[in-house]
């Protein structure tokens, strides 16, 4: 008897405090979305501005924009403590995926390398920045990230082979149908991570 209350007891506080960090957990991305929307623009736009960079810079020195990009997103709207270990996933992850993508010769790029070209590498490090605040609000619902990660996946990759020098060998549509089908899973557990991290970031606090 005695041992059965105390098993609901301990099952009721552990049910309360994860209610309670979901509860924060919410608070945060809330304040993300709505309390500094000057900061959700800037995020946004070092974003898109490091992107470009990315894409018409391919191996010159207008590299050093994505980087800045990076700095500065680190420095004015958030930090590496908060952040870094997201930024850091996001960029190995991407990374690891379009290298796999590479070797089946899903992706090309000239001189066949076997691993994703530095401006690729930064491309994935400012996205993993977007995650927690202007792309905060895809992961509200686990089908909008999904639809998310779909639809933009296939566009990004869209943009990098008109202005950069990627290829898809097995065909433009095919390709496009296969990356949008990866990212409707991958974008998810992009922000399932995201979660998960700003869950030991709150405990750290």
């Amino acid at each position: 008897m005695m041992s059965g209350i105390f098993s609901f007891a301990i099952t009721k506080h552990t049910f309360r405090k994860a209610i309670r960090r979901q509860r924060q957990d919410r608070s945060l991305r809330k304040r993300c979305e709505t309390v500094m929307p000057g900061m959700l623009i800037i995020n946004a736009l070092l974003f898109s501005i490091g992107w470009l960079a990315c894409l018409l810079g391919g191996t010159s020195w207008w590299l050093v924009i994505p980087v800045a990009a990076l700095l500065i997103h680190f420095q004015w709207v958030s930090s590496w403590t908060a952040e870094g270990k997201l930024v850091a996933s996001v960029m190995l992850a991407g990374a690891t995926l379009d290298s796999f993508l590479i070797q089946i010769n899903v992706l090309g790029f000239p001189g066949e390398p076997t691993l994703v070209p530095l401006w690729l590498l930064l491309f994935w490090a400012l996205l993993g920045t977007t995650i927690n605040h202007s792309l905060a609000w895809s992961g509200r619902r686990w089908w909008l990230a999904s639809a998310t990660g779909a639809g933009t996946g296939a566009l990004v990759y869209l943009a990098q082979a008109w202005l950069a020098d990627l290829s898809m060998p097995m065909g433009r549509e095919t390709t496009l149908l296969i990356l949008a089908a990866i990212w409707a899973v991958v974008f998810p557990l992009i922000h399932g991570f995201a979660h998960l991290y700003r869950q030991q970031y709150q405990l750290r606090q």
